[in-house]
């Protein structure tokens, strides 16, 4: 793997927790939102990553498994099955026939943590790239005395 591949996997990896990011918002912003049926409810959002597919010269070296280079892609945004979260309130104007409201199944705290991580996942692969680029600075500075 040479050291421009190391742009690729990071910004790929970056790109991904963006995603992870902006999917985490929605869900800190919706966590609160009431409905009056269980089918118009916001469902917590998660992004599934995979790896990407490998180049040419990757599949060219012949190697088993997973292949040094490889980046991850968001391969799809998927909506929560836990259950969702009613609560009796019949004077509500929202209420359904049965008097109930139904929250959101978003767990803030869960959320919370998964902001946390996508931020420092996005800032180490930030850091990653920052050091290959004064790596390869440095690689053009070796001829000079």
């Amino acid at each position: 793997m040479s050291l421009a591949n190391i742009f690729s996997i990071s910004g790929s990896a970056m790109s991904a927790q963006s995603i992870r990011l902006n999917t985490t918002a929605s869900n800190m912003a919706n966590a609160q939102s009431i409905s009056s049926s269980v089918e118009d409810t916001y469902r917590a959002r998660k992004p599934v990553f995979a790896v990407q597919e490998p180049t040419l010269d990757q599949l060219n070296s012949r190697q088993v498994g997973l292949l040094p280079g490889q980046g991850v892609k968001v391969q799809g945004i998927v909506e929560s099955i836990a259950p969702l979260q009613p609560e009796y309130l019949p004077s509500h104007p929202m209420a359904d026939e049965n008097g109930f409201i139904y929250y959101p199944n978003v767990n803030v705290v869960e959320e919370m943590a998964d902001m946390i991580s996508a931020s420092r996942s996005f800032q180490i692969n930030a850091d990653v790239m920052d050091s290959a680029k004064k790596m390869m600075q440095r690689v053009l500075t070796l001829g000079q005395a």
